[in-house]
Formats: C-alpha cells, structure tokens, sequence
C-alpha cells in the first residue's frame, strides 16, 4: 500500500481521485446524451441527439476513466516503492496537462476562463483536472515519502 504518502496526498490520490473517476466512468453509461451535451457550456450545446460517434465515444471515454480508476488503485495501494508511486503520478500529471489542452483548444479561451459559465462538466474537466495536476506537481517537488522497509521472505529448502 502506498503508505508511504503522507495523509493529505494519501486521501487526494487513493480516496478523492478514484470516486471522481468512478463517476466519470458512470456518467455516459447512465446518460450518454447528458454527458454528450455537457461537455461545453451551456450556451454552446446542442440538445439534439448525439450522433452514434458521439455515443461510441463518449462510451469510450467512461471506459478509459473506469480503467484509470483500476490502475490508480492497483498502483496506489499495492506498491510500497517510492519510484513507482512517483512514476505514477508523473504520468497522472502529464495526461493532465493533455487533459486540459484538448479541453482549452475545443472551449477556446473565452469558455475556458470564464469560470462563472462553467458547467458540472467544465468544472471536471478543467477545475478538478488542475486541481489534480496543481496537487501532483506540489507533490512530486516538495512530498516527503516514508520510507518502507521489506523484508525479504526466506524459504525454508525441503531436505
């Protein structure tokens, strides 16, 4: 387990981090047309059916939050090893930063900065994704890591 982290970053990363992902992934299975027409601010949704490519990947993105849930915690609380966890969330940070590009360049700058308009899903998308990525960088700069001990099992040779 990643008891390594101190308590904040602990919750953040292994409580907080996996349920948001979880409700990303159930969100477009629960209303693939919600989520479809949430994706930009209200102003500039259509609430017409989403096409079947629209479906696809909006499924297809719930699918990818699902399976970083399963990493995260896979990862998070199995490892004990200081360059993994780290690793992990060096990878977590740089996807978060393709995360929030692709989202400034569909939104454009004046969507994007106008958090008064943000919408749920302008609010995922962009404040918890930086949030995040604000909260690994601090994390990986200036994180004190215990550090753990293993011990190493010695087998008993049957004579």
């Amino acid at each position: 387990m990643a008891s390594i982290m101190p308590p904040i970053p602990r919750f953040v990363f292994m409580i907080f981090e996996p349920i948001a992902l979880v409700a990303g992934y159930l969100s477009p299975l629960l209303d693939t047309t919600g989520f479809v027409n949430s994706q930009l601010p209200a102003t500039s949704v259509s609430t017409t059916s989403p096409t079947a490519t629209n479906r696809i990947l909006a499924l297809q993105l719930g699918n990818v939050y699902g399976l970083l849930a399963m990493v995260g915690v896979g990862v998070l609380y199995t490892t004990t090893e200081t360059k993994v966890v780290r690793n992990f969330l060096l990878a977590c940070a740089i996807a978060d930063v393709g995360h929030l590009y692709v989202t400034y360049a569909v939104m454009g700058y004046a969507d994007f900065m106008d958090v008064k308009g943000w919408n749920a899903m302008g609010w995922g998308n962009i404040g918890v994704t930086l949030g995040l990525f604000l909260f690994r960088v601090l994390y990986l700069a200036f994180g004190q890591d215990k550090v753990v001990n293993s011990t190493k099992k010695t087998m008993k040779k049957n004579v």
